[in-house]
């Protein structure tokens, strides 16, 4: 089986030491919890990690596959100049997934070259790669199609990683709630609480077809930034046995940050 790791990691700035500074300190378990999935990730020897973000450039009709040759981490908007990562970028995969939903009649794939990386990717590769100087990355945007077609999209994709003699890591990277408190940065909704509760039940009883099901209103009210990405990945986990694992989740600052391990 190709398909060696698969999970989910928050993406907050203030992980990143040149910018987190002291304050990492009061987002401590995600940080302790990272470092846990990086462990894992390590002992599973990939070769390549595609890692889905929600703030890589998207298409409101398509999904995108960067398959740059070279890397390099962009923090500017957050005002650090010094963390700089640089990563090898998988070439050959994008194309055999794109290839193969022209097979199957989905025109919605992409391929873009961008070798800058947003923080939705750098944060958690930050943390991820710290001993896997050698492996291959291949970013994923997620689109403004439906939730079906996220889902129909990660499935197509688990086809070509179950294909490949290549050890493959799927991550998906995203945030929960935004309105979890007051001095949450979308201020204050009851739907936050929910939605957060809602996915972790799906997570942990395995309803997938729940994501599905699940109502545009809390979705919105939420203001999430990972929901699409997961839906991503629980396609590629469709027909794959796995023990979900949730090694954090806190809201220090109004935001859910959730680390999980779908354990293979």
């Amino acid at each position: 089986m190709s398909l060696v790791f698969a999970a989910i990691s928050p993406h907050p700035p203030l992980l990143i030491p040149a910018i987190g500074k002291g304050a990492i300190k009061k987002i401590q378990r995600t940080k302790i919890a990272i470092e846990k999935l990086e462990e894992d990730l390590y002992l599973s020897r990939p070769e390549i990690i595609v890692i889905i973000s929600p703030h890589s450039h998207q298409f409101n009709d398509a999904f995108s596959l960067n398959l740059s040759q070279k890397f390099e981490s962009d923090l500017r908007q957050f005002g650090d100049l010094t963390t700089n990562l640089s990563f090898t970028g998988e070439t050959q995969l994008p194309y055999t997934i794109r290839s193969e939903s022209y097979k199957n009649d989905h025109h919605k794939i992409v391929i873009v070259n961008e070798p800058l990386l947003d923080h939705g990717t750098v944060v958690p590769l930050y943390y991820l790669t710290k001993h896997l100087p050698n492996v291959k990355i291949l970013p994923v945007s997620q689109s403004g199609l439906d939730s079906k077609n996220h889902l129909e999209f990660g499935y197509l994709m688990k086809d070509q990683i179950m294909k490949s003699n290549k050890r493959i890591a799927v991550i998906a990277s995203g945030d929960l709630s935004h309105c979890l408190s007051s001095d949450a940065p979308a201020g204050f909704h009851k739907n936050g609480a929910i939605f957060d509760s809602k996915i972790q039940e799906f997570f942990i009883s395995h309803n997938t077809a729940g994501l599905l099901t699940l109502e545009n209103d809390i979705i919105n009210d939420a203001v999430e930034c990972g929901f699409r990405s997961f839906l991503i990945l629980m396609g590629v986990l469709r027909d794959v046995n796995y023990r979900y694992e949730s090694y954090s989740y806190e809201s220090p600052f109004g935001v859910g940050y959730l680390t999980a391990n779908f354990v293979l």
